[in-house]
């Protein structure tokens, strides 16, 4: 039985079959491996290739003025500019989310006067490009002046309905520093804080109010007042309008109780006029006939 048993072992077809088992195992495992490896490879490379791949973005950035600003004031440029900003999609991602550049114009060797300046970017990484718009602008470099201005209050009415007046309006702020470019200034006749007054007002008002720089022609002009508001307090009383609206409707009374008074006077006047005409002609009518009586008695 053992001998059988090594000799069905020992046969040749047995062995052809377990060689083959073997083989397609080990075909497969190492297929699937591969398999495997090519995934996980196609991945990374797709990943790799995501990362490596361009991008573009635009961004509103806010532009920055290299001057003195305690000798000059610079007009007629924009707040913000638009970048389009190209470059590895990671790279691009970080600077869009973080912002970390900054967008500028150099003024700081240009005279006073008008320029025309190119824009430039600053701490954007090298690996990105960028383009800026607009890529010039245009500026205005003015001497800087500062004065000092007694402040102004302008009221938008001073006649109150039911009689009542204004007073002499307050403000809790004299003067104010009036600062910007040497021509605008040249151009401030006044400040002025604007109180519009209800024409139901009663009661006193107080208010707090924005100063504004006009100009001879009543123009706002653009500079910066310091500080920019004020608190304004304005009386309110009752005017004379009322009293004198009072006296005046005794004093028509009066007149009145003084006119019937005087055509009481004339009516009885001449009721006693016409009594003592009455009496007289009685009297005329009575010696008529006492005359006639006589003459009778004598014939």
């Amino acid at each position: 039985m053992g001998k059988d048993t090594k000799g069905f072992f020992r046969r040749k077809w047995f062995l052809r079959i377990i060689s083959l088992i073997l083989a397609l195992f080990l075909f497969m495992y190492v297929n699937g491996s591969k398999s495997g490896f090519l995934r996980q490879n196609t991945r990374n490379n797709n990943q790799n290739s995501a990362l490596m791949s361009n991008k573009s973005v635009t961004l509103r950035m806010p532009l920055d003025v290299t001057i003195d600003n305690n000798k000059y004031i610079v007009s007629g440029y924009p707040q913000y500019v638009k970048v389009k900003v190209t470059g590895p999609s990671a790279l691009v991602t970080t600077t869009s989310n973080t912002q970390n550049f900054k967008v500028y114009a150099d003024l700081s060797d240009l005279t006073p006067g008008k320029h025309r300046v190119k824009l430039k970017t600053s701490g954007l990484n090298s690996e990105l490009t960028s383009k800026i718009e607009p890529q010039y602008i245009n500026v205005n470099i003015q001497p800087r002046k500062t004065i000092t201005m007694k402040v102004t209050i302008r009221l938008s009415t001073r006649d109150l309905d039911d009689g009542y007046k204004l007073g002499h309006p307050h403000s809790d702020i004299q003067t104010v520093q009036v600062t910007g470019s040497r021509d605008e200034v040249n151009k401030v006749n006044r400040i002025v804080a604007f109180v519009a007054i209800p024409h139901d007002a009663k009661d006193n008002i107080a208010r707090q109010v924005t100063l504004q720089a006009i100009d001879r022609n009543g123009q706002t002009l653009n500079v910066v007042i310091s500080p920019t508001t004020t608190n304004v307090s304005i009386p309110i009383s009752a005017g004379s309008q009322s009293s004198s609206s009072n006296d005046s409707s005794s004093s028509s009374s009066g007149s009145e109780e003084s006119e019937e008074a005087k055509s009481n006077s004339r009516a009885t006047s001449r009721n006693d006029s016409s009594d003592s005409s009455s009496e007289t002609s009685q009297s005329s009518s009575s010696i008529s006939n006492e005359d006639s009586s006589s003459s009778s008695r004598n014939q």
